[in-house]
């Protein structure tokens, strides 16, 4: 049964008409399963990339092995080495968890200040093991993402995580946050926030410093990372969608009677492949856009030694292609 949902009103900035051509071409690698979520790059150059079931995976760098590392019982979503070669898995149902070599699966945050985290997204790690993360909504789970975009409360929130246990939370009341990475020199945290179409900054250096805009962004950002070439690469699930920008500043009626609809008749997905990556100033260095009949909707992005390679929620594959030059 669905959860109901209370919209608030929010009017969407100016849509830009100008889009980037089709110029990127992408190859596909099958996977045992749906969702695969975020990749991360490993230094045999593998993919690690966690599905709907719970498995974490690896895939090889050529794409012909795939074996299963982990399975974390819940939904994971975002992945990050840590400090001690684990990896770090944002759990949509169960928050941070560790998965060590072995395939053993440790709880390292499940709950903040007696709520358990509803939809643990994404995070980054800093050399010193401190982790940047984001809860995007405590009012829905990662099985009702829609309607927290439909219903616009901006219930998410950004935090981090000490080496020592303790969580800070650095940004509230976002509006779904969601892709996380670090500057060069750790001392500013961008996030992608879903529901505003922004890449957001914030020096965390600085006591008190308040979040400001670093780009906005043609459609729905998803996760984002710093690659190896220094830029901060973003994942764009869809562009905008103009139903949805239509009802946002409209009577919240409105969005009940969308979200009463069947799933088929709501505001979807784009079929579409588009990905930017951004210099640390804000400027824009790659706008891409491609198309393929067994990949869309990119959710996780990693750049590193001159590939990106991509992953979904709504495909059973990853992708990936060359680095474009500058």
């Amino acid at each position: 049964m669905k959860p109901s949902i209370a919209p608030v009103r929010w009017t969407p900035p100016p849509a830009d008409a100008t889009r980037a051509p089709l110029t990127i071409e992408v190859a596909t690698v099958a996977v045992p399963g749906h969702g695969p979520e975020d990749t991360l790059i490993d230094e045999d150059g593998s993919v690690l990339t966690g599905l709907l079931d719970g498995r974490i995976l690896r895939v090889s760098a050529d794409g012909t092995a795939i074996s299963v590392l982990g399975d974390t019982g819940g939904r994971p979503l975002g992945l990050e080495w840590l400090p001690d070669g684990k990896v770090l898995v944002c759990d949509a149902n169960r928050g941070l968890l560790t998965l060590d070599k072995d395939g053993r699966v440790t709880t390292l945050l499940a709950e903040i200040d007696g709520r358990p985290m509803r939809f643990c997204n994404n995070a980054a790690v800093a050399p010193d093991g401190t982790i940047y993360f984001t809860d995007s909504s405590t009012r829905f789970g990662f099985e009702n993402w829609k309607a927290d975009l439909l219903e616009h409360s901006a219930t998410g929130s950004v935090y981090r995580l000490t080496p020592d246990g303790t969580v800070t939370r650095l940004a509230g009341n976002r509006a779904f946050p969601n892709g996380v990475a670090l500057s060069a020199d750790h001392q500013t945290l961008y996030w992608a926030e879903t529901a505003t179409y922004a890449v957001y900054q914030l020096d965390v250096s600085t006591p008190d410093a308040e979040p400001a805009v670093l780009a906005r962004v043609p459609g729905l950002p998803d996760n984002i990372s710093r690659g190896s070439d220094g830029l901060i690469w973003v994942t764009i699930g869809s562009p905008r969608n103009p139903m949805l920008d239509l009802l946002l500043p409209k009577a919240p009626i409105l969005r009940k009677i969308v979200w009463a609809l069947p799933d088929a008749l709501q505001p979807q997905p784009a079929d579409i492949i588009e990905i930017q990556a951004y210099h640390e100033s804000g400027t824009l260095i790659h706008d891409l856009r491609g198309t393929h009949p067994d990949f869309h909707m990119p959710t996780g992005v990693r750049e590193r030694d001159g590939n990106v390679w991509l992953a979904s929620i709504g495909t059973t594959t990853i992708a990936t292609f060359p680095t474009p030059p500058r």
